[in-house]
């Protein structure tokens, strides 16, 4: 039978270096499932995303993602687990010396696309999806910081990956930039994508619920179902 879920941690402790960020994490994510990931600054938010993209060893525990067990991945299957997954930084991560075709053209060519049609077709595929299509050859530093995470949205989803990990997306954007960047996740999740996004967006969660996970206490626990029923005052960012 297959398994439902795309993601699951048994009693996984999360390391940053030395420190110990959360303990004993159990958690199973379906596919196809939207999940918030929400918290105060250093409560382990990023430090789980960055394990589960295999960016931070797994020190103890168990966790697999889209097929992959990352208690024992080596250095060669790690490219293959990034394939699976779309990450989303808060920060762009643009490379500042090449347009955003160039940007896009460069993780296909770097995950082994060979084509040039190929990967021309995807990219404008993409950066249609994102409503970017126009700011082909436009220079990261032309871009406003929403238009920006859009292209970050489709470097992403160049992969066609079955998870999107979001990490703070909306962090540097105004409310309606970051309503609109929402939406495209809630597109995309109804197409089946699974995303997980770490948030201290709290109106962004009452706005479009969903399953929420709370990191506290170095722990992570389900959030009550009611989105009322959560006390965003105790986890405003210090």
């Amino acid at each position: 039978m297959e398994d439902r879920n795309i993601i699951s941690i048994r009693k996984a402790d999360i390391y940053q270096r030395e420190a110990l960020i959360l303990a004993n994490v159990n958690l199973d994510i379906e596919k196809g499932s939207f999940v918030y990931l929400i918290g105060r600054v250093g409560s382990g938010k990023t430090s789980l995303i960055k394990t589960l993209n295999a960016e931070i060893p797994l020190v103890n525990g168990e966790v697999t993602v889209a097929g992959f067990k990352l208690s024992d991945i080596s250095q060669r299957e790690i490219p293959f687990l990034r394939r699976k997954i779309g990450v989303v930084f808060q920060d762009f991560k643009l490379l500042t010396d090449r347009n955003v075709h160039d940007n896009l053209a460069f993780v296909l060519q770097a995950t082994g696309w060979k084509q040039t049609k190929a990967i021309e077709d995807r990219i404008d595929d993409m950066l249609e999806l994102v409503a970017m299509r126009d700011k082909l050859k436009v220079m990261p530093h032309e871009l406003s910081g929403g238009e920006q995470q859009h292209v970050v949205i489709a470097r992403a989803l160049l992969n066609d990956p079955d998870v999107i990990l979001a990490d703070e997306p909306t962090g540097n954007l105004d409310p309606e930039t970051s309503q609109d960047l929402l939406r495209i996740f809630l597109e995309l999740n109804e197409r089946g994508k699974t995303i997980v996004m770490a948030t201290h967006d709290y109106p962004l969660v009452r706005q479009f619920p969903a399953r929420t996970l709370i990191c506290e206490h170095k722990q992570v626990k389900e959030s009550p179902d009611n989105v009322e029923e959560i006390d965003f005052m105790e986890l405003l960012e210090m």
